[in-house]
């Protein structure tokens, strides 16, 4: 497809962004310590860092791996929230030439037992907290090297002993455990000190993540993302908004998990290559000091999905907050709803710009330009050195309007699933096309706009209804907080359309939302049957898990 979405570039983007500029990830991060050495990097949990700082902590990580055995190529496992431990962790395996393996520490044993099985890390680095989950799950697969973080890790001594205390005494979240083989943090830190880092050569070829993901067919695999793939994205981002930044100067709310592709993207490494202060929110789901964290350094930039931005907005103490200092609300990992984008306006001014990406893509392909300030219902534009096209069943291009599969190509397309080329090449095919599993449209204007899930689609009788089209008009009812919107099993049509509501207003009843659709959409389009509930299932990022929901209906049929 001709690259029609070009004449709606800011004058200030280039269509092509340079591959070259930095080797790796690890090249990126020495040149972000050069430019801004003693500027605040990364604050979590009281503690702030500098870029010096996290520099020399992770010098220190990565010395003492290479003297465990830990060489160019191994993988090394990250099981932690948003701590500042992970942010060295991270970097401290670029310096040692590791490929990460990022772990969501929620994992259940067997969840966690499959993921190391699968990609074989000769080390991890754990909170503390979940170090049961790890206990458990290596007596199914081994590891050689385990490092234990504790929150107080980086506090002051008599702070760490009484924070270590709580936890483990008093508020009894930490679970007992035996790894006798384990080395702690600090203990690791200080051991690694005392050596010589040995430096590696790393190249765009090399592997920085394995980054695991359903994907497009459904089953747990690991994205190999190389260097190169990871800092072309980087440079895409960055020269899409990057003008927005006041360098040195920004202060990130890191609420996304940062295991979690699209946070590690925006906030590890695009943020950081503005010399940002990343402020690291360990636990999201404490709502009132998520809001206090947010009052308290006034963030100046912003990442979250639909479900984070709607729970922040029904709080009024939130509503009050200054928002004279927020500049950049990025939305991504699940479709904004308009509702909530022209809510989260009136409340801050500050637009909402939703993106689009997947972990097979680094994650970013699309965003919308920063001088789209109302709700367009887009995920925006293919962003720089990006091309995308839609097909339909016979990866034929369709033309312009037309819906089908969205598919991108750029370079930060992924190498392929860790030994999985069978499910590779169902997803890569032509000249490093991917295919993203979303049905879509592309506008004369090259705008992209997803219809939904192509595995989601409800087919009605022969007609299509996509579950996103219905949940966005459903938002719009006052009386509603959250919906989500599933195919059930129908005798006559096959399927049919079912909504899960959580409502604001305990008046709101099924004729209400039934009589709101009516004047909306047309009839195949309206759910026959609605469920009011006190939650929707979501995962650790916030998105909603339509599966869970049609995993509920298979049970009861």
């Amino acid at each position: 497809m001709e690259k029609i979405w070009l004449k709606h570039y800011p004058k200030n983007v280039p269509a092509e962004i340079n591959t070259t500029r930095y080797s790796s990830l690890l090249d990126l991060f020495r040149q972000t310590v050069k430019n801004y050495n003693d500027r605040p990097a990364v604050t979590g949990l009281g503690i702030t860092l500098t870029y010096r700082q996290l520099d020399e902590k992770s010098d220190c990580l990565a010395t003492y791996l290479q003297s465990r055995g830990l060489k160019k190529g191994d993988r090394i496992a990250l099981m932690m929230p948003n701590i500042i431990q992970y942010l060295i962790s991270l970097y401290a395996a670029f310096k040692a030439g590791l490929t990460v393996v990022n772990i969501n520490p929620l994992y259940t044993e067997h969840e966690l037992a499959y993921q190391l099985k699968d990609s074989t890390p000769k080390a991890i680095v754990v909170l503390e907290n979940f170090a049961k989950t790890v206990e458990k799950a290596l007596l199914q697969q081994p590891i050689e090297q385990v490092i234990i973080a504790k929150i107080g890790d980086l506090m002051p001594t008599v702070k760490a002993l009484i924070t270590d205390f709580v936890l483990k005494k008093v508020k009894k979240v930490i679970p007992i455990y035996t790894l006798q083989q384990a080395v702690y943090f600090n203990k690791a830190l200080s051991q690694g000190k005392r050596l010589t880092l040995i430096p590696v050569e790393l190249t765009a070829q090399d592997l920085a993540f394995l980054q695991y993901t359903g994907g497009t067919t459904g089953v747990s695999k690991g994205a190999m993302l190389s260097h190169g793939n990871m800092v072309a994205n980087v440079e895409q981002a960055f020269a899409w908004i990057g003008h927005q930044f006041h360098l040195g100067e920004e202060r990130a709310g890191v609420v996304l998990p940062l295991y979690h592709v699209f946070s590690l993207l925006a906030n590890a490494l695009v943020f950081m290559r503005a010399g940002s202060c990343c402020i690291l929110i360990a636990n999201p789901r404490d709502l009132p000091a998520l809001v206090e964290e947010f009052r308290k350094y006034r963030f100046t930039a912003f990442m979250a999905v639909n479900t984070l931005l709607n729970t922040l907005l029904s709080r009024e103490v939130f509503r009050k907050l200054d928002f004279s200092e927020l500049r950049l609300v990025i939305a991504g990992g699940m479709a904004l709803q308009g509702a909530v984008a022209k809510k989260w306006l009136e409340v801050t001014k500050v637009p909402v710009l939703e993106g689009f990406g997947l972990t097979e893509a680094s994650p970013i392909t699309c965003i919308n330009p920063a001088n789209v300030t109302t709700f367009n219902g887009s995920i925006g534009l293919p962003i720089p050195s990006t091309d995308a096209m839609i097909i339909d069943n016979e990866n034929c291009e369709l033309p312009v309007g037309e819906v089908g599969e969205l598919c991108f190509k750029g370079p930060q397309i992924m190498q392929g699933y860790w030994n999985c080329p069978e499910e590779t090449a169902q997803v890569l095919f032509g000249n490093g096309w991917l295919k993203t599993g979303d049905m879509a449209k592309i506008d004369h204007d090259g705008f992209v706009y997803i219809v939904d899930r192509k595995k989601d689609m409800i087919d009605v009788a022969g007609y299509n209804v996509y579950p996103n089209e219905v949940e966005g008009v459903i938002a719009h009812h006052p009386g509603v907080r959250e919906v989500a919107v599933v195919g059930v099993t129908h005798d006559s049509t096959g399927e049919m359309v079912k909504a899960y509501i959580v409502s604001q207003d305990q008046a709101l009843t099924k004729a209400d939302i039934i009589a709101f659709c009516k004047e909306r959409l047309v009839s195949y389009k309206i759910p026959k049957r609605i469920e009011f509930c006190r939650e929707l299932p979501k995962n650790t990022v916030g998105k909603v898990l339509r599966r869970v929901l049609k995993e509920k209906e298979k049970e009861h049929t």
